[in-house]
């Protein structure tokens, strides 16, 4: 998508601080950090949100999951515990329709999240 802001992430067009890669995925910081590791996991392809993604049924929801969990080990979150979050839609806070995985982690996560 020519105007989506994590499409031009992906594309290198916007700069982002970019702290993991595969081929099917990236991973960079949130720019408005909500725990001490705060990592946005994208699949490098567009989808609009989680059900987007697994409707795709193309293997990237693992790929995605594979890199957010190597974004906790890579951050040292991996072994104290860290939280996985997708927003879907609007009513669930997802403000850029890219699928994005959010990776928090660093700091005692209460339940619920909000």
């Amino acid at each position: 998508m020519t105007d989506c802001l994590f499409c031009k992430i992906v594309a290198k067009e916007i700069q982002a601080e970019i702290v993991y890669e595969n081929d099917g995925a990236l991973a960079f910081r949130d720019i408005n950090p909500q725990a001490p590791t705060h990592v946005l996991v994208i699949p490098k392809e567009h989808h609009a949100d989680a059900a987007a993604l697994a409707r795709a049924d193309q293997g990237l929801a693992d790929e995605v999951l594979k890199a957010a969990h190597a974004v906790a080990v890579q951050e040292g979150v991996a072994d104290e515990g860290y939280r996985v979050v997708f927003n879907t839609g609007p009513g669930a806070g997802q403000t850029v329709f890219h699928v994005h995985a959010h990776v928090l982690g660093g700091r005692n996560l209460t339940w619920p999240p909000g």
